[in-house]
């Protein structure tokens, strides 16, 4: 975790011309659409891409369904696409897949991945590297932030906005701000057995990444919505003392999940806030302050992290190996 960033810091710093190659990918004519291939925390860093990117190009961006490419041996056709895979490790082999199957189509194919040299790099026509090092955690931590970075750089080159890359230049010195800060702060997590993530718009990763981190370390049922979705019927299912955790920096977001967290008082949760926001964490039984003021597009990269230390002292506080959670593997392979 504490190396996140100086791995931020080095992604921008080695691959703006990756990144600019890559954004010539998206002014073709004929790329109407991005189709994502993921899985795992990387398919956390596509939900914010479909965010990001949809907003940069002003096209649908639609996530693949690789079983269809390898179990039914049915592949759609992908007339339109640009063909994004993210794979931190750049080894699964269904993702390989839906670029290998792309490319027999014609369609561009670009990865964002930690190995340069992996399968799935070698199979696509542009790579971009994440640059974030070894990742030694089994739960990955700086390959998940950088990848959100490497998304976001791809968003300030291709719309040539210079404004968003010098916000994005900020980041690395935001980030070990708030990770020294949550350090401190994230605290009174005794006495819980599951809970709910909530969030909207651009941090709707966000909240499915806390969710899977503190599900692998800790084998604690936590579940992930949008705020949204919750108010739907979902709901229903929380009620006193039941822990919420909610991701609600300011932006476009903001109002809205200010409302559902006035919802979510009547039902008396345990409520816990990540925000920027005084309003917002003042509605908390647990704040978890943001500390620095990022805009909203790329406050994922900094509101994760009290989600990931969260993860790790709720594993702790059940004795369960960091290092070896719950018999999980490092990299999974799956067809």
């Amino acid at each position: 975790m504490r190396e996140q960033p100086v791995a931020v810091e080095r992604l921008l710093e080695t691959q703006r011309g990756a990144a600019e190659r890559i954004a010539a990918l998206f002014r073709r004519d004929d790329v109407k659409y991005v189709l994502i291939a993921s899985r795992g925390s990387s398919s956390n860093a596509a939900r914010y891409a479909q965010y990001i990117l949809g907003r940069a190009h002003r096209v649908p961006v639609a996530f693949a369904t690789p079983s269809l490419y390898t179990l039914y041996g049915q592949p759609p056709r992908l007339d339109g696409a640009l063909v994004v895979a993210i794979s931190q490790s750049g080894r699964s082999p269904d993702v390989k897949e839906v670029v290998e199957e792309a490319r027999r189509q014609g369609r561009p194919t670009v990865s964002l991945t930690n190995d340069p040299s992996s399968p799935l790099a070698l199979a696509s026509d542009l790579v971009l590297s994440l640059e974030a090092g070894e990742e030694q955690a089994v739960a990955a931590t700086k390959t998940y932030v950088n990848s959100l970075a490497a998304v976001a750089l791809l968003f300030a080159v291709a719309t040539a906005d210079r404004g968003a890359l010098d916000e994005l230049e900020r980041v690395p010195s935001q980030l070990a701000l708030q990770i020294e800060r949550s350090w401190d702060d994230v605290r009174g997590l005794e006495g819980i057995d599951g809970g709910t993530v909530v969030a909207r718009g651009v941090n709707y990763a966000t909240s499915f990444e806390i969710a899977l981190k503190i599900r692998e370390l800790s084998g604690l049922l936590f579940e992930a919505y949008s705020s949204a979705d919750l108010m739907h019927g979902p709901v229903a299912a929380i009620g006193e003392g039941w822990p919420v955790l909610a991701v609600a920096p300011r932006g476009p977001a903001f109002e809205p999940m200010t409302e559902a967290l006035d919802a979510l008082k009547a039902r008396r949760p345990r409520l816990l806030v990540i925000s920027d926001d005084e309003r917002a964490l003042a509605r908390a039984d647990v704040a978890l302050p943001l500390w620095t003021r990022v805009p909203e597009w790329l406050s994922p990269l900094l509101a994760v992290v009290p989600g990931q230390i969260a993860a790790m002292r709720l594993a702790q506080l059940r004795s369960i190996d960091l290092d070896s959670p719950l018999g999980l593997s490092k990299v999974t392979l799956t067809r």
